[in-house]
């Protein structure tokens, strides 16, 4: 006696077929990182590394935490990283390790990164993508938000103690000041170009100078109207004093550094919430 066709149409000798390759290509993917052993994020080992396209995970104390992708080279990508997380609060950056695959440009359309991010998630949470990690400037419209507490700048935030790369001593333009003080952090420095920046000096001393030295410089250079807020992942400048900032740990006001205490929501990132990523 033949056996109907249940309700979905399927029956005991007809089915529907499903493959799902790109659910393959990320398991293959996982499955070839998992078999390679894990270098420290550090420039030793990032020279070691071909200037290729492709795809690599983080570690921090061999936990794995992140999947990125490189579309152009992969120890650029790796140097960014390196770079940001030097320039952050309780975190060593000896306790961070990479591993990563080249990865074909005629792949890279595949998005494979994002076979990896779903692959993972299917086994559970990466607790550095989708919380900031990866983030561009978030831009002018968002630096007064409120940040979730396990948002990256939240558990890592800036280091203003740390010295400042490539500053010169001796008599300097504030135009010239800023582009130098903006390439020598370890995180963004976004600000509005002050009136007569081209025109007014000012004076570096010798030495290495800290961030909270060259902000208290800055600020004391432009008139009481300007100020450098410090948020907890990068710093901003603007004719705005005395505005304040929900993610503020510092503020410079005419040569002064001014301690502010950020708000953190209770609340934690998901997926739909890091709609900045850059990756």
């Amino acid at each position: 006696m033949m056996q109907a066709a249940g309700p979905d149409g399927r029956g005991p000798y007809h089915d529907d077929f499903r493959l799902s390759i790109t659910k393959a290509l990320g398991d293959q993917l996982a499955a070839a990182l998992e078999k390679l052993g894990r270098a420290p994020l550090d420039e030793q080992h990032l020279k070691a590394l071909d200037e290729r396209p492709g795809v690599y995970q983080l570690y921090l104390n061999e936990k794995f935490v992140y999947v990125g992708k490189a579309d152009k080279t992969l120890p650029g990508r790796l140097r960014n990283h390196l770079d940001k997380i030097s320039g952050r609060r309780d975190i060593d950056l000896a306790d961070v390790a990479f591993s990563c695959l080249y990865v074909d440009e005629d792949f890279s359309a595949l998005a494979p990164e994002q076979l990896l991010i779903s692959h993972h998630k299917e086994k559970g949470d990466i607790p550095w993508n989708n919380n900031g990690f990866g983030n561009k400037d978030p831009g002018r419209q968002r630096d007064n938000t409120i940040l979730k507490k396990n948002h990256f700048d939240v558990q890592y935030k800036i280091n203003l103690d740390l010295p400042v790369k490539g500053l010169a001593p001796g008599e300097s333009t504030l135009h010239a000041f800023l582009k130098a003080l903006k390439s020598g952090l370890h995180y963004n420095f976004r600000y509005a170009e002050p009136p007569q920046s081209k025109l007014t000096m000012m004076s570096v001393p010798p030495g290495e100078l800290a961030a909270d030295e060259a902000f208290r410089l800055v600020s004391a250079a432009f008139p009481e109207t300007w100020q450098v807020t410090a948020l907890m992942g990068y710093v901003i400048m603007y004719p705005d004093a005395p505005s304040e900032y929900k993610s503020a740990i510092r503020y410079y006001r005419s040569g002064e550094a001014i301690p502010a205490v950020p708000e953190a929501s209770s609340e934690e990132m998901s997926a739909d919430d890091d709609v900045n990523a850059d990756e």
